[in-house]
This record gives structure tokens, C-alpha cells and sequence, in this order.
């Protein structure tokens, strides 16, 4: 039942393959063609020489078979040719399937949900995306191909070595099982130590990405050595899992070498037995010799192949792996898009857990009526953060339901939810790329006026201008060539240019100075007006005006009112106020 279950799994990969390469059929029929007239050649050549060393020789036909050979000599200068096609377009095939690959996982991965991210390191995923399928780029080349050519000689060759003299053919048939068994017992093996590489190479990736996005803190801290030590130890591994595969091969391409040269050696062997007793004369002694070699050279090819195999199939399963995956959230068949709406909020009776079961949020209610501002307060861990993200939906609740106008976040759809609600957040995250390219990523399809104008708003536009390039200064590497208020205030243009009707401030300020904050709020506030908007905050200075404020703990909404009606009730709200040297 078990192998059953794996022959299915392997003819369903396959299909999907062979899916990839038929987008690109022209090539692949040209070159399929090609390693037909390769082939044809190989197996041409020995009849032909034999029949001319039997028939022109001896009548002392020298001219005739001297144009023989001239024939045979273009033969294989088209057959240079032909390889050079197979080489230019099969690979250009290659690269095109690969391409194809490497989109399709990018956008899968697009559409993955945020728990898909939380349970994966960027460096291993980067690997998944780059390194692994450049391996099928020369899979999906020479794998067509080389069962074509290989196949077609193999079983072209043995056919007319039984033909020139079965005796000598038996023996190659019995020597041949031998090889089949010792190849298929072998491929096993391999594989699984070449997945095997592929894991630790992705952990060497995601070391790397790791350290360099902290290469900062590494220096800051002068723990450049821990960094070291950490990729030493995905190195080792990386060394050790390499070993074991190459022991693998190195038995593989061992076993293949004896087997094949100990064919060549039988045959010569009988086949001089066979000339000493008179049923064999030379010539056939050497035609026959010559389609040994057109025999071997192919179970060569395959034998060279079969790293190029397995590497390639672990890079395609591991792409399969990701591609199979589901995201967590799905748009409803019926979903509907969410179009014009006013930005009323409302979260009724919402729990929520992660999937280790710890539950986050337990029996939360909570209504924002349009244009209201809701201010989120408490201490760090007791839910906020999950709690706002439950609105666009990056995580399904699981009980309850979250509501935007009346309408059930898992009533409509992803993008037209998202679409309606601003995200500003304390870590902002800048593209490397440009300011204006940055401020655009707000709505793709805006003007340069009104990027400048959304510039202005969130009043960054002068210091844009103060630049060496204005809107087209580059910043670097996640915004490294700005300030944090900078940074903040260009999340903001962002946010100006979608204009969404529904605003989420995560800390928004807190990792700013308070000079910075100040000057920072008063766009925020711009911002904030006409728009629904649920602030989180530990500094209350920036919520007292807020239409309402809950304070979460412990997984519940423990208090809600007004700053001036959750101070009358002098709880855990009017305590974290006198903490801050907030009065009345």
C-alpha cells in the first residue's frame, strides 16, 4: 500500500513537471529532435563502417570508400551542430521553466498567510526560492534529453550488437541487470542525503541573512565572533550532511565504473575466443567493439547524470513543498468586495489562540463607530497588537467574529478589506529603493503631484527637498539612510496617498524622541481626521483625546471610557496615568 502511495506521489510530480516544460513545447521539440539525429549518428556510424570495411575494402573500392568516410565526417560535424543547439536552447528551456517556477512559488508565497511566516526564516525561504531551483534548470534540460539520447542508443546498440553476433550480446544482457540493480538501489540513497544537503544549505542561507540584517547590532555589541561561531556550526553541518552525500555518489560512480569497464573486458575476452575458434572474423570483432563504446558511453552519461537527478529532484520536491502548502486564510467562495464604507468597527465576543493552543484574546467586545477614535492601552504581551491585526484579517479569530460596517471580515475579500485600512506601525519598513517609489507604495497607480502632495501633508516634503536628490535619493536597505522620524513620516505620506477610511496606529511613536513624537503626532492627527482610528499606545499622552480607550490584560478587556471617565474609576488605567506624571 505504502509503495502504491509513493508511485502515485511520484507520477503526480512528474505531471506537474512535465506541465512546466510543455509551456515551452517549441523548444523542447527542437531539441528533442536534435538528440534524435545525435543518437541516429552514434548508431549509424559502426553499421556503416562495417559495411564499407566488408564490401569496398576487399574490391579495392578506395574511392568509394573514402566518399563513405566523407559522409561520415560531415555526419559529425552536424552532429557538433546539433549539439550546440541542444546546448543554447535546451538550457535557454532550462532557464525559461525555472523562471516559471520561481514566479509561481513567489506569488504562492504571496498568498501565504502570516502564521506561514511566523513558523519560517527568511534565509531558508530565500533558498527555496533561488538556490534550489536553479538545479532544475539543468534537470529540466538534460533530463528529456538525456532519456532520449541515452535510451534511444542504448537499446538501438543492443539491437544491432544482436545482430552482428548474438553470443557477444548475451554477454552484455547478463552483465546489464546487474547494473540496473545496483543503480536503482543506489538512487535511493542519494536522494536522501541530497535533500539532506539542501535542508542545511537553507540554514546556512538563513544564518547568513540573519547576520548580515544584524550586522549592526553584531558590531554594536563587538559580538562579531558569536556571528562566526553561529555560522561555523550551519557550516559544519553543511560539511557533514556534503560528506555523507558524496560517500553516496563516490559508491554509485565507483560501482558504474567497474560494471561498465567489466562489460568491455568480456567482451573482448569472447569475442577473441569466438575469432580463435572461426566464428567471428575482425571486422565484426571491431564494428562490435565500436557499438560497446556507443553502448557505454550513454550508461556513462546516465551515470554522470544521476547527481544532476537527484539534485534536481530534491530542489523540485522541496519547491512542491511550498507549493502544496495552504494559506491559512482564504477569501469565501461568496466573498464579496467591500466597497464605500463608513469605518465602523465591531468585535463581538472574539477569541483567539495561536496554534500552540495559548490563548491571546477571550471574549472581547468592542464597537468603533465611524470617524471614533479607540485608544488601546495596557502592558506589553496582553494582546493588542493580535487584537488589531484580527481586523485586517491577518489572523482568523477562533470564536467570534470581527465586523467592518456590518460586514464579517471572512465575508469579503482579503484585498478589498486591506484595501480600506491604514497600517502604521513602530518598525516601518522602507524598500530599498527610492523616496518616491517608497511614498507610491501607497497606491501604485498615483501621480508625482500627488505623491508630493501626500508628502506635504505628513510634512516631509522640505526635508525631501533638502536632499541630494529630492523624491529620488535613494535610502538603502530598509530606510538605513534615514532617521526614524523620517522613516515614520514617509509611512505616513504612505498612508495619506491610499487614504483608507480605516486607520491602525501599532505604537506608531514610541521609538521616537519626544521632540520627534511631537512634531510627528501633529501629522498623525491630520492624518487620524474623518478616518475610524484604533491607536496602540504606552505613551498615554498621545491617547487622552481619544473617543474611547479599552485596557487590555490578561486576554480581556479589563476597563473602557473615557481618559476622563477611567480616571474617575482610579484602576489600572489611572495607575499606568500617575506612572507617566499624567494628571487629571
Amino acid at each position: 500500500m505504502r509503495k502504491r502511495q509513493s508511485m502515485n506521489y511520484n507520477e503526480a510530480n512528474l505531471k506537474i513537471f512535465l506541465r512546466y516544460i510543455a509551456r515551452h513545447k517549441k523548444l523542447f521539440a527542437i531539441d528533442m529532435v536534435c538528440a534524435l539525429l545525435v543518437a541516429g549518428i552514434d548508431l549509424v556510424f559502426p553499421y556503416v563502417s562495417r559495411r564499407a570495411m566488408n564490401a569496398l575494402l576487399p574490391q579495392k573500392l578506395y574511392a568509394a570508400f573514402f566518399a563513405v568516410m566523407g559522409v561520415l565526417f560531415a555526419a559529425y560535424v552536424g552532429k557538433g551542430l546539433f549539439y550546440y543547439v541542444i546546448t543554447v536552447l535546451g538550457h535557454k528551456m532550462g532557464v525559461l521553466t525555472e523562471a516559471d517556477m520561481r514566479r509561481d512559488l513567489f506569488a504562492h508565497m504571496q498568498e501565504l498567510s502570516f502564521s506561514f511566516y511566523d513558523h519560517n526564516r527568511t534565509g531558508v525561504l530565500l533558498s527555496r526560492v533561488v538556490s534550489d531551483l536553479f538545479e532544475v534548470t539543468e534537470l529540466a534540460h538534460h533530463g528529456p534529453e538525456n532519456v532520449l539520447i541515452c535510451g534511444l542508443s542504448i537499446v538501438g546498440a543492443l539491437t544491432m550488437m544482436f545482430l552482428i553476433r548474438w553470443q557477444l550480446a548475451l554477454v552484455l544482457t547478463v552483465a546489464l541487470p546487474l547494473c540496473v540493480w545496483f543503480t536503482l538501489s543506489q538512487r535511493i540513497r542519494m536522494r536522501r542525503t541530497n535533500v539532506e544537503v539542501k535542508r542545511k544549505t537553507a540554514e546556512i542561507t538563513a544564518a547568513i541573512e540573519s547576520s548580515i540584517s544584524g550586522v549592526r547590532t553584531a558590531k554594536a555589541f563587538a559580538n562579531e565572533h558569536q556571528e562566526l561561531e553561529k555560522f561555523d556550526s550551519a557550516n559544519a553541518l553543511f560539511k557533514g550532511a556534503k560528506v555523507e552525500y558524496y560517500r553516496s555518489m563516490g559508491l554509485y560512480m565507483s560501482g558504474m565504473e567497474f560494471t561498465t569497464g567489466v562489460m568491455q573486458v568480456l567482451v573482448i575476452a569472447v569475442g577473441g575466443l569466438l575469432i580463435m575458434r572461426g566464428k567471428m572474423d575482425y571486422v565484426d570483432l571491431i564494428t562490435f567493439t565500436l557499438y560497446v563504446s556507443t553502448f557505454i558511453s550513454p550508461l556513462r552519461r546516465l551515470v554522470m547524470f544521476a547527481e544532476q537527478y537527484m539534485q534536481g529532484t530534491a530542489g523540485f520536491e522541496r519547491f512542491l513543498e511550498i507549493m502544496r502548502t495552504e494559506p491559512a486564510i482564504r477569501d469565501d467562495p461568496d466573498a464579496v468586495e467591500l466597497e464605500n464604507i463608513e469605518g465602523r468597527i465591531d468585535l463581538n465576543d472574539v477569541s483567539f489562540h495561536y496554534d500552540n493552543g495559548v490563548p491571546v484574546l477571550s471574549h472581547i467586545d468592542l464597537h468603533v463607530e465611524p470617524g471614533h477614535t479607540l485608544a488601546v492601552v495596557g502592558s506589553s504581551g496582553g494582546g493588542k497588537t493580535t487584537m488589531c491585526q484580527l481586523i485586517p484579517r491577518f489572523y482568523d479569530v477562533t470564536g467570534g467574529s470581527v465586523c467592518v460596517d456590518g460586514h464579517d471580515v471572512r465575508s469579503v475579500t482579503q484585498r478589498s478589506l486591506r484595501r480600506n485600512i491604514g497600517i502604521l506601525q513602530q518598525d516601518v519598513f522602507m524598500f530599498a529603493g527610492t523616496i518616491r517609489e517608497n511614498i507610491r507604495y501607497g497606491r501604485l497607480d498615483a501621480t508625482d503631484e500627488e505623491i508630493v502632495e501626500a508628502a506635504k501633508r505628513a510634512e516631509i516634503h522640505e526635508e525631501i527637498m533638502a536632499m541630494p536628490d529630492g523624491y529620488d535619493s535613494y535610502i538603502g536597505e530598509r530606510g538605513v539612510m534615514l532617521s526614524g522620524g523620517q522613516k515614520q513620516r514617509i509611512s505616513i505620506a504612505r498612508v495619506f496617498l491610499k487614504n483608507p477610511k480605516v486607520l491602525i496606529l501599532d505604537e506608531a511613536t514610541s521609538a521616537l524622541d519626544t521632540v520627534t513624537e511631537q512634531r510627528i503626532q501633529k501629522s498623525m492627527d491630520a492624518l487620524s481626521e474623518g478616518r475610524t482610528s484604533i491607536v496602540i499606545a504606552h505613551r498615554l499622552s498621545t491617547v487622552r483625546h481619544a473617543d474611547c480607550i479599552a485596557v487590555v490584560e490578561n486576554e480581556h478587556i479589563v476597563e473602557l471610557g473615557s481618559h476622563a471617565e477611567l480616571m474617575k474609576q482610579n484602576g489600572i488605567y489611572a495607575s499606568l496615568c500617575r506612572a507617566q506624571n499624567l494628571g487629571e
